[in-house]
């Protein structure tokens, strides 16, 4: 995906990641914005995108309506 292009746009309904694939990415991440343990609580959850932002050099992040945290673009999913 190139620099600075969402997956999600703004209004855009989505659903975060598993539990079990959110706790690999919390292990797995070494940069920005670590999931918070809170945050794992919310797999599954479905929810529509209030904001979009970028962390220097392309890495997107999302807030989410009713959903507490900042998220990764890897941690969410369009839903089934």
């Amino acid at each position: 995906m190139p620099p600075y292009n969402e997956q999600f746009p703004v209004g855009t309904y989505v659903q975060i990641i598993s539990r079990e694939r959110l706790e690999e990415f919390k292990r797995s991440w070494r940069y920005h914005h670590p999931l918070a343990d809170q945050q794992l609580a919310f797999a599954g959850q479905k929810g529509i995108v209030r904001k979009v932002s970028f962390y220097h050099g392309g890495d997107v992040l999302y807030l989410l309506e009713g959903v507490p945290g900042t998220w990764h673009e890897q941690c969410l999913v369009t839903p089934d």
